[in-house]
C-alpha cells in the first residue's frame, strides 16, 4: 500500500469540475484506491463522484490518499500531480 498527503489549493477546493477529473483520473487505475480527510479521517473511494464530493474538500484542505494494487505507485504520482498542479492539464 503507498499513501500520501497532499495540500489542496485550487480555489474551488475538491468540487465539481476538480472533482469529476480527479475521479476520471483514479478511475483509469486497477488499484483500489481511497481519500482520507478531517480529524475524524473520514473515508471514500476515489473513483465515486458522490463520494468525493460528499467530502466537502475546500482550498487548503490536506488529503490523504492511499492506493493499494499492482499499479498503486502511479496512481498515487498521478492524483498527487493533479492536485499539486490545481487540475491544470
Amino acid at each position: 500500500m503507498k499513501q500520501v498527503e497532499v495540500v489542496v489549493q485550487n480555489e474551488t477546493g475538491l468540487h465539481a469540475r476538480p472533482a469529476q477529473q480527479f475521479v476520471q483520473e483514479a478511475s483509469k487505475f486497477s488499484s483500489d484506491i481511497k481519500i482520507v480527510t478531517g480529524e475524524e479521517q473520514k473515508e471514500t473511494e476515489a473513483k465515486s463522484i458522490l463520494g468525493v464530493m460528499t467530502l466537502g474538500i475546500e482550498k487548503g484542505t490536506t488529503i490523504g490518499l492511499k492506493a493499494e494494487g499492482e499499479d498503486e505507485e502511479e496512481a498515487i504520482d498521478t492524483l498527487v500531480n493533479l492536485v499539486k498542479n490545481n487540475f491544470e492539464s
